[in-house]
């Protein structure tokens, strides 16, 4: 270990708890693009009562240099997620740090050992929950605030630290950004949907109220993990953590930016977009007071921008022209609510016939983010 440093492993240390938590806010304490997950959420994961650790097992770690805290991070072994795409590897998430090779580098090490003890031949990262939380590490778009807690943000630096320890990039997710007055539907499309619509097979739900969603939440949540679960950056999540998610999105959910297609009555795809929280939640740093919710109730209803974060349909209902219906109404929830834009949520370079679609109806390119892989 090098001179002055030393890992501590945060278990149930309610002091190393809150170092955690507040490392990254004093690293990114001058970055308005940085924002901090809620501190309540970030300590449910550290005491294991997130359902995300009925299956996996994990350790939350701290690096500091005499005495100061420099970098952190969590390993993780998701059986899940080695199951869906034939890997033996460890995950890791929550990697910050200072530009310092030597505790980017023991911070490595660590968990390169722990995945080796568990018979784990990679570690890959940064992931956590899949696509409900964001993966991997910004290497462009650094101009960029990260959308929510469903991205994050770091320095350029961050990369070099990783590929300097070895790592080599796995996949990369692309963000998009999509401004409502430039958006413009090809006929082509827009003829389809027109026409399956016509025909009476498929049908738009829309919402006028939380209670009318939350009616029908556990049939929009069974077409998370057939539309998303086998994704690079995603997994089939459990019955306990579709629950969990199903809470979450109602928290922040706007029935009018909630669209659900059907087929002859079932539920076949999704469009979720929420109001853009991020610089409210910035401005909040974590907390979750009364004033703190306030201002998150305030900002929801102020619809400047909007999140989507949630967009699929099963696969035998594509080609049937359900594509061409939800990009319909992807236009349709930007442009009749008033907002001055939109960011499609990291979309995986493996999915090229959407990030095409999305180009052509005007969404481009802003932010793109990389997992990493190192095999051992």
């Amino acid at each position: 270990m090098p001179d002055n440093y030393k890992i501590l492993q945060v278990g149930n240390s309610r002091f190393l708890q809150k170092e955690f938590i507040s490392f990254p806010k004093q690293l990114y304490s001058g970055c308005d693009k940085w924002v901090p997950w809620f501190d309540i959420d970030l300590t449910a994961l550290m005491k294991k009562r997130h359902p995300y650790f009925l299956h996996a097992e994990g350790e939350f770690l701290i690096v500091q240099k005499e005495g100061r805290t420099v970098a952190r991070a969590c390993v993780t072994e998701n059986r899940r997620y080695n199951e869906m795409h034939s890997l033996n590897a460890a995950n890791f998430y929550f990697f910050d740090a200072e530009d310092d090779q030597k505790a980017a580098d023991l911070l490595i090490q660590y968990m390169t050992e722990w995945s080796r003890k568990r018979g784990l031949n990679g570690l890959l990262g940064p992931i956590l929950q899949g696509g409900t939380t964001g993966s991997g590490i910004l290497v462009e778009g650094f101009d960029y605030r990260a959308a929510m807690n469903m991205m994050s943000y770091n320095y350029p630096y961050y990369s070099r630290l990783l590929e300097n320890a070895g790592f080599k990039p796995h996949v990369n997710l692309y963000s998009m950004d999509l401004p409502a007055s430039e958006l413009n539907l090809p006929e082509k499309v827009s003829r389809i949907a027109d026409i399956v619509v016509k025909r009476g097979n498929f049908e738009v739900i829309k919402f006028r109220s939380k209670s009318e969603i939350r009616k029908i939440s556990g049939e929009i949540m069974e077409l998370y993990n057939p539309t998303l679960g086998d994704h690079l950056e995603d997994y089939p999540l459990t019955r306990e953590e579709l629950e969990q998610v199903k809470k979450d999105l109602l928290l922040v959910a706007d029935p009018s930016l909630v669209k659900i297609l059907r087929y002859q009555h079932k539920v076949v795809g999704f469009l979720f977009a929420f109001s853009d929280l991020s610089e409210t939640m910035r401005k909040n740093n974590g907390k979750t007071g009364p004033l703190h919710i306030l201002r998150l109730l305030r900002a929801l209803k102020n619809k400047k921008r909007v999140l989507f974060n949630g967009m699929g349909i099963l696969p035998e209902y594509q080609k049937l022209g359900g594509n061409a219906l939800l990009y319909s109404e992807l236009e349709k929830t930007l442009k009749e609510s008033g907002v001055v834009g939109g960011e499609m949520v990291q979309i995986s370079e493996k999915t090229e016939l959407m990030l095409r679609d999305v180009e052509t109806i005007g969404g481009r390119i802003t932010k793109k983010h990389r997992m990493y892989m190192l095999e051992f």
